[in-house]
């Protein structure tokens, strides 16, 4: 039916889809306490706006934007704030976050889409409301909605991407939601195409999840998506990257540095289209989202509907694990996502996958490169991870950059077929990091010259 398309580079991890892919997804009961962080994106943390004692409504709105490139966070049940203090967070931090005690009768604020029928409502209107709606990208990113919505003037966009390949091992959470609710998430793509103007929209599936592709497909015959085209992609890892979509279904290059919007084009994940979709038509602020969970130690692998602010350990306990034969509690996907130090963590927006495993990896191995190039080959930007380790490893930051460490995506690509077993990524982020500091000293005041 498709001609599928791939690219350069990437694994074929095994792929662990199989318990969950044909599950349906199921909700999970709200938590008697649910810990809500006011930093659930990338750009800087909301404010808070609620103190212990307050009641509050499910749906309300406890932080608000603290910048343009920041993203509101609302209540995920009715109840009492117990308190407003640090608490652990999924990225290993402790971060600023309401302690919401449930009162199991999710009383709900009022919510509204926007004033007019979006086909005949300004852009700017629409994003206001997606904005005030606090939705992010949920693939993982977690960039809020208005800055992919909003690029520059000089970087036009023209080419929508809808990714709802879910290319990780074990997570199959878009897959599920685009078979549940392909409508839903077929006008959240026209929705976005209508914000950017952009000439035309794609909606990507994996060939090997051919009911996705096929539901896709049927549902594109209707009059109303005819602007909408459906493309199918090798199951590779890690094609749900923007940068690897971009190249595959375009053949444009994403520059040094850049985000899609520099290539004409913007990406959205099935999850977060499908939260724009909502807030656009009836107000719905992003309070809960769908996750997979599963792995070795899961019992009884799901796919789950999970209120924001659900401490892990509830997730797991919810679907049998073994926690005792845990060694290992990732938030996120096995490649790309974090080991957690504390089951108290929360759900966050960005959390579209909690797997427990029963083998544990140490995180610094000094073994010795042997220079096989594994790593060049599987990298899917062209990199020499090698190389680039040895660079970061000398502190040799010039050297780092000009072979590009901060193209890196962090897949994960080249640890897993390096057999020497380095940490690659590890390097990679730490390259990342000395550059961006650097970069920042040079730019502080009263730096020389």
């Amino acid at each position: 039916m498709f001609r599928s398309l791939g690219f350069r580079g990437g694994i074929h991890p095994p792929r662990y889809k199989n318990p969950t892919a044909d599950s349906p997804i199921e909700v999970l009961p709200p938590p008697a306490k649910v810990i809500i962080p006011v930093l659930q994106h990338a750009g800087p943390s909301a404010s808070i706006l609620v103190k212990r004692g307050d009641r509050v409504r499910l749906g309300q709105l406890i932080a608000e934007p603290s910048s343009p490139d920041s993203a509101a966070v609302h209540s995920s049940v009715s109840g009492v704030v117990l308190s407003v203090a640090n608490f652990p967070h999924p990225l290993g931090a402790h971060v600023l976050a309401a302690e919401i005690e449930n009162d199991g009768q999710d009383l709900a604020v009022e919510t509204a889409g926007v004033d007019t029928p979006w086909k005949e409502a300004a852009p700017q209107e629409i994003v206001r409301k997606i904005f005030s709606c606090g939705v992010v990208g949920m693939g993982g990113t977690g960039v809020p909605a208005q800055v992919n919505l909003l690029p520059p003037a000089n970087n036009p966009v023209d080419t929508v991407i809808v990714d709802c390949t879910g290319c990780e091992p074990f997570s199959v959470a878009d897959s599920c939601l685009v078979k549940e609710h392909t409508d839903e998430i077929l006008t959240g793509a026209l929705i976005v195409r209508k914000i950017l103007g952009a000439k035309r929209a794609i909606v990507v599936a994996d060939s090997s999840a051919a009911d996705v592709a096929s539901s896709l497909s049927d549902a594109c015959k209707d009059e109303k998506f005819r602007d909408l085209s459906v493309a199918v992609v090798k199951p590779k890892y890690p094609q749900s990257d923007e940068k690897i979509l971009v190249r595959t279904l375009t053949k444009r290059e994403i520059p040094s540095g850049g985000n899609p919007a520099d290539a004409g084009c913007t990406v959205h994940s099935a999850a977060t289209v499908l939260a724009i979709v909502r807030s656009v038509l009836s107000g719905t602020p992003l309070y809960q989202r769908t996750l997979t969970a599963g792995g070795p130690c899961v019992s009884t692998p799901k796919n789950l509907l999970v209120r924001l602010g659900t401490p892990v350990r509830n997730v797991l306990e919810f679907c049998g694990t073994d926690l005792q034969r845990a060694k290992k509690v990732v938030m996120g996907g096995p490649m790309r996502g974090s080991a957690q130090a504390e089951l108290d963590a929360p759900v966050i927006k960005t959390t579209y996958g909690v797997f427990a495993f029963d083998t544990l990896v140490p995180g610094v191995r000094n073994y010795n490169c042997i220079g096989c190039g594994r790593c060049t080959r599987a990298c899917p930007m062209r990199l020499s991870p090698a190389y680039l380790m040895r660079f970061v490893d000398k502190n040799n930051m010039v050297d780092a950059q000009q072979w590009g460490v901060e193209d890196c995506i962090e897949c994960g690509s080249c640890a897993y077929v390096c057999p020497a077993k380095i940490n690659l990524v590890h390097f990679m982020k730490l390259g990342k990091y000395r550059v961006k500091n650097a970069a920042a000293s040079r730019a502080a005041p009263g730096a020389a010259a």
